[in-house]
């Protein structure tokens, strides 16, 4: 990936149908648009016990809170 990864772009990227998988505190998540506002974070490696919940509906606030912490980010096509 060329140049610094932005908000904006990940944002771009959600809108156009992508998912993305990232890393966060030490779990793998999947991040997708559901609709406007509405978005989905999907926990896929749990390598401990936790309260951790499985799947979360999340709004674009909490993304953008999320995204500076974002690491190992990958893409999916949802088409």
């Amino acid at each position: 990936m060329e140049g610094e990864y932005i908000f904006e772009q990940l944002w771009k990227d959600l809108n156009e149908g992508y998912q993305i998988y990232y890393t966060y505190m030490g779990k793998r998540y999947l991040l997708s648009k559901l609709k406007s506002n509405c978005y989905s974070r999907e926990l896929i490696e749990e390598n401990s016990k936790g309260p951790h919940p499985k799947t979360q509906m999340i709004t674009l606030k909490t993304v953008m809170e999320l995204f500076p912490f974002m690491e190992n980010i990958e893409y999916r096509v949802n088409f």
